[in-house]
């Protein structure tokens, strides 16, 4: 452990005893102390150029089922002792909560494992400048680009230290790195805007600038002369980027707070086929240099690898402890929490197994359908699982992709949706949450 890690560690320990002894039955703490460097390059010139340090300090107290958070960045000796001071005061007033509370020590991690979640290299601001310059350059030299919304590049790196009264102790270090750019074609009323980025722990694993630049042109440029889809039940097409997004409406219906409250459409789905027999979803929360990776949860709780739908089927909800209490079970170990909230479920590192086709094999056989590339708007029901996006992307005809789409809205229900869908094998972990290209048969394609 470095002596930073350490001293937050002592400085946290400090402050829940504090609170025990301004009067309350147990408290807990995060910190999070961080350095990021950002810089943005437009139209071959540096636009802006950021680097930042510094951190916060969340408190929980709790008071019989009362609790309590405050946070500052301020830490003065004077300043944490009136941030015990309000926590504790506003504790004694805030409504009871019966499924509050620490965990108990033995629910605790007894290790953390070594995951590689630190590049110990800096990035210096030479590195992003010219990481950004090259990625806007090769988006402005593909054929058709008009101009450029200019590139980006950032690096940072964060400690987690968190401490509770229950004899929760741990502190890790993060690192994250990026590189995108957005392009834009044609000209006037017709233009049209696309973007690429990449993002990694290591910069070393990060895709090469002028890969990113590249894609953003050709993608900004493949979208010129766009039409509107034809009004009808169709197969729809998802490209990897706005895939994933099924799994994160997914993720949503197994949230264990939205299920114990009954505001979850897959609430009475456990242990039930939810997917397809040929679809299997995992989270790894120990992946090494992953995106989302965590030792521990916020609240002390061993994080593991899970099986969240095996062949169709529903296994887990994601839990933290007081949505487990709620639901009469154990917490999975997916709290989370900042430092000015408490904790919460979410998920860690997630994708959705390839299937046995490649894209291409996957359409070979629609006769007309839609390829999305882009969706707006929040249309989805949590509730109900309704869904209603508007999207942008390519019509497909006779098993391949024609002209562009766009002002088009596609529709239909979540529990439907996941039973039609059928995955491809060109699975590519870049987001954090990830799948591959992914088919949906019956859906409704809504346009001109």
């Amino acid at each position: 452990m470095t002596d930073v890690a350490a001293d937050s560690l002592t400085l946290l320990s400090d402050l829940v005893t504090a609170a025990r002894k301004a009067g309350a039955d147990a408290a807990d703490a995060v910190l999070v102390d961080g350095t990021s460097v950002s810089v943005a390059w437009r139209l071959g010139a540096l636009e802006s150029l950021e680097r930042s340090e510094g951190g916060d300090i969340g408190l929980r107290v709790l008071i019989g089922t009362r609790q309590a958070m405050v946070s500052s960045a301020d830490r003065a000796p004077a300043a944490l002792a009136d941030l015990v001071e309000r926590a504790v005061a506003m504790a004694r007033t805030v409504p009871e909560d019966p499924f509050t509370g620490l965990a108990d020590p033995s629910e605790l991690a007894t290790s953390i494992p070594e995951i590689d979640l630190c590049d110990p290299a800096e990035r210096s601001a030479e590195d992003l400048i010219d990481a950004a310059r090259r990625a806007e350059d090769a988006a402005r030299a593909v054929p058709g680009v008009t101009n450029s919304e200019g590139a980006e590049a950032g690096w940072g790196k964060s400690m987690v230290a968190l401490v509770g009264t229950n004899g929760m102790s741990r502190a890790y270090w993060m690192s994250h790195s990026s590189v995108s750019a957005v392009a834009l074609a044609g000209e006037g009323a017709a233009k049209e805007r696309d973007y690429d980025f990449t993002s990694a722990v290591y910069w070393s694993d990060l895709e090469s600038p002028e890969e990113i630049g590249r894609r953003a042109g050709d993608r900004a440029v493949a979208r010129l002369n766009a039409r509107r889809g034809r009004t009808a039940r169709l197969p729809v097409v998802f490209d990897p980027r706005v895939s994933r997004g099924m799994i994160g409406h997914f993720l949503g219906g197994i949230n264990g707070a939205s299920v114990a409250r009954g505001t979850s459409f897959l609430r009475e789905a456990m242990d039930t086929a939810v997917f397809a027999p040929h679809v299997t979803i995992v989270e790894d929360p120990h992946r090494p240099r992953g995106l989302r990776s965590r030792p521990v949860d916020s609240e002390g709780i061993a994080t593991t690898r899970r099986t969240l739908i095996d062949k169709g089927v529903l296994t887990t909800w994601l839990m933290d402890l007081r949505s487990a209490r709620q639901l009469g079970l154990r917490s999975t170990g997916h709290a989370s929490r900042g430092t000015s909230s408490p904790p919460s479920p979410s998920a860690s590192n997630v994708w959705m197994e390839p299937g046995a086709l490649s894209p291409q094999d996957l359409m070979a056989d629609i006769k007309e359908g839609l390829y999305v590339t882009d969706l707006f708007g929040q249309g989805v029901n949590g509730v109900t699982g309704d869904y209603s996006r508007g999207c942008a992307g390519f019509w497909i005809e006779n098993g391949r992709i024609t002209h562009a789409v766009n002002e088009t809205t596609i529709a239909g229900n979540l529990k439907t949706m996941f039973q039609a869908l059928t995955p491809a094998n060109d699975l590519k972990l870049r987001y954090g949450t990830d799948a591959p290209t992914v088919r949906i048969d019956g859906m409704t394609v809504a346009g001109g």
